[in-house]
């Protein structure tokens, strides 16, 4: 139930919050893969070996996957970790049907485009996101029945950085430390704790990254507490 925040322009930038559930061990912002993706550097997952954020700098590219609901038709013990996708999009590799993995929606940013692509376990569907900012979490990109889009999405857009702002997530933030406020259960929350929902996951660690011509960049912020805002 992760969420991104995303302003497709010159640079593109976006803002990316982990949910994850905090007895799964993980790696901060590294180089990971030294062997087979060379340069490349993301958030680590220790037990899948693979990325929930991954960035290459020499090719531009940044991935970032955000899990969502499927209709997969396999054995548990067949089901392929979600966590190679993010690595191999960065090198360039994007998936292709059939997938063995649970539902996704994957971000893929590079300075030629902007694009979702989907999962549902039966279906790769692709959604351009096209210029201005946008919000994605657990469903379709701009999903109004998401409740924390719906509540922040207005407010993001009206925070639009300037192409030329030296410190432009600094506004993003302080939206994001504003919806921190709000309990952690509540639908409209970024910053989350969804046990209530039925899911063992949590706010873990939040990102902000951009993607241009120049180069892609990214900075990494743990959270002291899952689940709190600090």
């Amino acid at each position: 139930m992760c969420t991104v925040v995303i302003d497709v322009s010159r640079p593109t930038r976006l803002l990316a919050v982990r949910d994850e559930d905090p007895q799964r061990e993980w790696d901060d912002m590294g180089v990971w893969w030294p062997e087979h993706y060379p340069g490349v550097t993301g958030i680590r997952d220790r037990r899948a070996g693979g990325a929930w954020l991954a960035l290459d700098p020499a090719s531009r590219r940044l991935a970032v996957l955000l899990n969502r609901a499927d209709v997969l038709d396999l054995p548990e013990r067949e089901v392929v970790s979600r966590g190679a996708l993010v690595l191999e999009s960065v090198a360039g590799r994007s998936p292709e049907p059939p997938l063995r993995t649970h539902g996704f929606n994957l971000l893929e940013v590079s300075p030629e485009r902007a694009r979702v692509l989907s999962w549902d376990g039966a279906e790769l569907t692709e959604t351009p996101v096209v210029d201005g900012v946008h919000m994605i979490a657990h469903d379709g990109l701009d999903d109004p029945a998401t409740a924390r889009i719906a509540a922040w999405l207005p407010r993001f857009r009206a925070e639009h950085p300037s192409s030329d702002d030296p410190d432009w997530s600094a506004r993003w933030l302080d939206l994001l430390a504003e919806s921190g406020s709000l309990s952690p259960d509540d639908d409209r929350a970024i910053i989350r704790d969804n046990h209530a929902h039925g899911y063992p996951t949590m706010s873990l660690l939040y990102c902000v990254a951009a993607v241009s011509d120049a180069g892609a960049v990214a900075r990494s912020y743990t959270l002291a507490r899952p689940g709190q805002w600090s």
